[in-house]
């Protein structure tokens, strides 16, 4: 999805490039007795949705002529992103809470008449009052569930495309496709000739007392809950090159899971990111905001070795990664983030939530160099096996 939708911008109002569809992000920024509301409006001002948020609920109402669309079963909850989608084409409006996808709509309604196509597509004027503040504005309308598994070119078929199985490497950002270029070869694996048991050695080095893996898990049981240590809540960050200062930390980064170990709940400071599965499977449970009262997964997904996920500034950012108990192989994956020309502000944290159900900002450090952890693999193995 882009911002780059909007072609010009003043205090409380937006000028679309193209009428017709978008996707606005928001916030509430103030508290007073006025309800927050924006009017899409088309560029005579002669009609317009009018989109009002109460207590309890999103009122959108069509001006001209009069009439309030109704869809009964929406509710929302307050202090927390909003979003708000057009879609003239398929004659559709929706609006949800924190990312902006249809997992997370609480409100929809479809203009059943032909004749409302045309109204909707000259939108192209957004004005709200003082208690909305615009975050971005998108391009492309909320349509159907936007699948996370990554395939490249010579991956898809027609019926992939059509059915929306795969996200196509084409549609991620330029700076994904970057990153994915980069970790998705067929020579890009764990275990290589020159040493065949990599896999086998981090396994044994994560199950034996006194060998490095085992023992930094055991240190870092406080690193997300300084209270109460919890040695399932951590897992080894192996980093590729260095922090070039174009990510929030090292871009790549090489995550070790050990079976039953987790993350906490945490968001990835608006960075595109790809995530590939060298071994063994990770389960991800998809949040649609970083709160202090946390909701409940909008979505769960298991990815297996070679799959390849991705973030971007507005989705899949929040989530919680685990090994679950029931898997036999410590899993591991290649972690790739890094911010796209676009941003400006290039926090060097993750947020999570603690144990207190508390937001905290976590800097992800390096636990060792890539090539100085596979030579201590590699010498551990060999004394495990008395090799000389």
């Amino acid at each position: 999805m882009s911002s780059s939708h909007i072609l010009s911008r003043e205090k409380g109002k937006i000028v679309l490039k193209n009428g017709g569809q978008c996707v606005f992000t928001y916030v509430i920024k103030s508290h007073n007795n006025e309800n927050p509301t924006f009017i899409l409006y088309d560029s005579m001002k002669t009609n317009g949705l009018k989109v009002e948020m109460t207590d309890k609920k999103v009122e959108v109402s069509i001006l001209n002529p009069y009439k309030v669309l109704v869809d009964i079963s929406n509710d929302i909850v307050h202090d927390v992103p909003y979003w708000f989608s057009l879609d003239a084409q398929n004659r559709r409006i929706y609006a949800g809470m924190g990312e902006p996808r249809i997992e997370t709509a609480k409100y929809w309604y479809n203009f059943k008449e032909d004749s409302y196509k045309k109204v909707l597509e000259c939108l192209s004027n957004i004005e709200h009052n003082e208690r909305i503040e615009c975050r971005k504005v998108l391009k492309d309308p909320v349509t159907r569930a936007i699948s996370l598994v990554v395939k490249d070119i010579d991956e898809l078929s027609m019926d992939d495309i059509a059915m929306g199985w795969y996200m196509p490497k084409a549609n991620l950002s330029m700076v994904s496709q970057k990153m994915y270029d980069c970790i998705s070869g067929k020579k890009f694996v764990l275990n290589t000739v020159d040493f065949p048991d990599f896999s086998n050695a981090i396994e044994y080095s994560i199950k034996t007392p006194g060998c490095w893996c085992n023992t930094t898990l055991k240190n870092k049981a406080t690193e997300f809950n300084k209270e109460n240590p919890n040695i399932k809540e951590t897992y080894l960050r192996i980093t590729l090159g260095e922090n070039n200062g174009e990510s929030p930390g090292v871009p790549y980064v090489m995550e070790i899971w050990p079976v039953g170990h987790y993350s906490p709940i945490h968001s990835h400071a608006g960075a595109d990111a790809v995530i590939r599965v060298l071994h063994g499977s990770i389960h991800v449970k998809l949040f649609p905001y970083l709160s202090e009262k946390m909701p409940g997964p909008f979505s769960v997904a298991n990815f297996i070795e070679g799959d390849i996920t991705w973030i971007s500034p507005t989705l899949n950012q929040t989530h919680k990664l685990e090994n679950l108990r029931t898997n036999k192989d410590t899993c591991i994956t290649i972690q790739c983030y890094m911010y796209n020309e676009k941003d400006r502000s290039h926090y060097d944290y993750f947020d999570y939530i603690d144990g207190n159900g508390e937001i905290q900002p976590y800097e992800p450090d390096s636990d060792m160099d890539y090539i100085a952890f596979k030579e201590k693999m590699r010498t551990e193995w060999r004394n495990a096996k008395n090799i000389i």
